[in-house]
């Protein structure tokens, strides 16, 4: 084994451990923060880097498997998907009152609503 083929195989190690403590991190979360939004904040950001950085430690160890590209697409979907699932999710249950108030620092949304509500001839 070359010097370089042990390096590849650290950085590989190092990617699936990372990757790893990122998606248990995003469990923990899950189970762990007070409100659906919060929930929704730890299982999209932590789980995707967590998914991406095991991708790589993946992709590492067979690199000169013509198969790595499958990751690449794995990478690319959750990367458009994940984010997407988390926001509407995220305004179902704003819509569905399902969020506490009184965590929100900043509430953006319900001035946009009010203003939706309130029809064209108020504004």
């Amino acid at each position: 084994m070359s010097t370089m083929e042990t390096v590849l195989e650290w950085v590989a190690l190092g990617c699936l451990l990372g990757g790893a403590l990122l998606s248990f991190a995003a469990g923990v979360g899950l189970v762990r923060f007070p409100d659906l939004l919060s929930r929704l904040h730890t299982a999209a950001k932590p789980q995707i880097l967590g998914l991406i950085l095991i991708l790589i430690g993946i992709g590492l160890r067979l690199a000169p498997d013509p198969q790595v590209g499958i990751l690449l697409l794995v990478a690319l979907f959750q990367l458009l998907t994940v984010p997407v699932a988390a926001h509407i999710a995220g305004r179902v249950t704003y819509r569905t009152s399902r969020v506490r108030r009184d965590l929100l620092v900043i509430d953006e949304l319900r001035d946009q609503l009010d203003e939706d509500k309130a029809g064209p001839e108020q504004r």
